[in-house]
């Protein structure tokens, strides 16, 4: 295993997502203990660097591995801001008053991950690693802690409780769900409500087929499905934050996603507030609704010869 791939394991052993176990994180570690392709983990060293003159210097003539010098941002947002979050390292340990964008800025692997370091491929490594994530935790534990915690809560109509992942998109979904629903159905199901992380979080296969509707994992869904089981209306909404309302050809498409449903179909546009409805109102089909969630009360129907329906 060469030294690259030793830092990587070692990087993924302390609990660092995954964007920090890559190539520049390896080599920035490496650089960090004072590792060259010869040097023995045992032989590992604290030592302060800088970003340009002391990471980059230390890799380029090490490993050969030429970095730009406009890369020096990388370095410090994407390898070094994160390792100082996860207890990899110090930042500014022999002048902790340095002003933020001082050119002596430097970083120092820490004493807890040096003692991980050193221990690799010895018999002390999983002991040292098990020391330093109880003593420190894991950055990857801090990032779903953190997300966890801004993460969107949706309780259904049935009383079924998921989390959305944080966002302006599924705290809109959230609110068709909790504010649209309630008002405008008369009992509604939700048969599907997804997610921006993951498409498919809540679907419900079974009561679909049970309707005559057969979905599949390539149809591309609008954004929340409600059955309003005491009209029968099917309502197809398509929450709206930066594109994707109800356009003549998204209405098409859905007419042909959804043909074998003869009880009536219902396509929404839903926005958080006027403006965003100002934005696209344009290219609103006609026959379609819209709803905006700081107005949950009210409706606008994009038609003149009749009101609420099914088109």
């Amino acid at each position: 295993m060469n030294k690259i791939k030793d830092a990587q394991a070692i990087l993924l052993n302390l609990g660092m997502p995954t964007a920090q176990c890559n190539e520049i994180s390896a080599l920035t570690f490496l650089a960090l203990c004072g590792i060259k392709n010869t040097t023995n983990w045992e032989k590992a060293t604290r030592k302060s660097l800088t970003v340009t003159k002391g990471v980059m210097s230390f890799i380029a003539e090490n490993y050969k591995k030429e970095y730009a010098p406009n890369t020096r941002e990388t370095f410090r947002r994407q390898v070094l801001h994160q390792f100082v979050q996860g207890g990899i390292a110090d930042y500014n340990p022999d002048n902790p008053n340095l002003p933020t964008n001082s050119p002596h800025a430097h970083y120092a692997v820490t004493q807890a991950a040096l003692k991980v370091a050193k221990a690799f491929e010895t018999d002390n490594f999983k002991t040292e690693v098990q020391a330093f994530i109880k003593n420190q935790g894991t950055l990857l534990e801090i990032y779903q802690k953190k997300r966890y915690k801004t993460k969107v809560p949706v309780t259904l109509p049935d009383g079924h409780k998921i989390e959305l992942s944080p966002g302006k998109h599924n705290k809109l979904q959230a609110l068709i769900v909790k504010d649209f629903a309630a008002r405008f159905l008369k009992k509604p199901v939700v048969l599907y409500l997804g997610d921006t992380a993951k498409k498919n979080l809540h679907i419900e296969y079974e009561h679909f087929a049970e309707l005559g509707i057969k979905i599949t994992e390539h149809d591309k869904l609008p954004d929340v499905v409600i059955l309003d089981s005491k009209t029968k209306w099917l309502f197809l909404i398509e929450a709206v934050t930066s594109h994707g309302p109800m356009t003549p050809k998204r209405v098409v498409e859905l007419e042909e996603m959804f043909k074998n449903y003869s009880q009536g179909l219902i396509f929404v546009s839903a926005f958080l507030d006027f403006a965003e409805f100002k934005r696209h109102s344009k290219d609103i089909a006609w026959e379609t609704e819209v709803w905006i969630a700081n107005f949950p009360e009210h409706m606008i129907h994009y038609n003149g010869d009749k009101f609420f329906g099914p088109k």
